[in-house]
């Protein structure tokens, strides 16, 4: 069974995934031997009764009461099996530990944002300690999302105005990928993140100077990594091409038309306003898609991404 999880799925990497695993090893063998046997059965039935010469007929065959008994106990038998086996996993993914770690997670188009105790914000990075239960408190800022872990087999659709919430236990430090298995714009594809599990003490020491290592960069550099870490290049090129949103390129300093046909000048102030409150004014020709950042980004960050777009000139 271990052999078949490797081949068919990927890593198991928390506490629920050996039983999340048994129950689709359950399901597949034994839907690969019912297709066996009921192949090999239509075989043997066509053979046995083929029609041998032009005067056969067909007997008429009303009913077998063994037959039809079997094939209707076993099947039930092996649902209830199953139901009973995903409900008992149900309950479990539903009910986390009292002394679980609760992260808030913020699905937005498209990023995934995770808040942690201390008021840290990080952006498609969720850290987590090993070998500790964590919470996740999930919920949308615009569409449906769906968070989705393969290596510790949860999902939970997430939605707007209103938690959904999932729970796990990693169980071995290293990376796993982060999906949105939820259609939710045209950028769906890049709605990616990675969970980084870290030992306890790592952990702890992450949250301390989580944020910390930017004071002193220098602020075209930090907010070209900003650009990057928060994924705005998802919807915004430096290079001129046309993604969701404007391009950065040659944006600072440049007239804007609206959608309400006001001309605006990108300066500073437009642009903050378009980190903060992107649905006040649309440049024609785009759509209302862009998150706000308000509450991730500090006014530092800000100007340092105000800074590097200046830069692209």
């Amino acid at each position: 069974m271990n052999r078949l999880s490797e081949f068919m799925l990927p890593p198991q990497r928390s506490t629920i995934a050996e039983g999340t695993d048994a129950l689709f090893n359950f399901i597949t063998v034994t839907s690969v031997i019912l297709l066996i046997g009921i192949t090999i059965a239509i075989i043997y039935f066509a053979w046995k009764y083929r029609r041998r010469s032009e005067n056969d007929v067909t007997p008429v065959i009303t009913h077998n009461n063994f037959l039809e008994i079997t094939w209707s106990v076993i099947p039930l038998i092996l649902v209830l099996i199953v139901f009973g086996w995903g409900l008992s996993g149900y309950v479990n993914l539903t009910t986390p530990p009292d002394d679980a770690y609760e992260i808030r997670v913020v699905g937005k188009s498209w990023l995934w944002e995770f808040h942690y105790e201390t008021g840290h914000v990080s952006v498609n990075e969720l850290h987590v300690p090993v070998n500790r239960p964590v919470k996740l408190v999930m919920i949308s800022d615009d569409v449906l999302h769906s968070f989705y872990i393969p290596d510790y087999r949860v999902k939970m659709d997430v939605l707007p105005n209103r938690y959904t919430s999932l729970w796990f236990e990693a169980t071995e430090v290293g990376e796993s990928v982060i999906f949105c298995t939820e259609y939710c714009g045209s950028a769906h594809s890049n709605m990616l993140a990675t969970a980084f599990v870290h030992p306890q003490e790592d952990f702890e020491t992450w949250l301390e100077i989580a944020g910390s290592a930017d004071d002193d960069m220098d602020p075209v550099e930090l907010g070209e990594q900003l650009v990057t870490r928060n994924a705005c290049n998802t919807c915004h090129s430096s290079d001129g091409s046309r993604l969701q949103g404007p391009s950065f390129l040659e944006l600072f300093g440049a007239e804007r038309v609206m959608e309400d046909g006001e001309v605006v000048t990108a300066d500073e102030n437009y642009i903050r306003e378009s980190i903060l409150e992107p649905n006040a004014r649309i440049t024609r020709g785009y759509q209302p898609v862009m998150p706000s950042y308000a509450g991730t980004l500090n006014d530092r960050q800000i100007d340092a991404i105000i800074e590097y777009i200046k830069t692209l000139q």
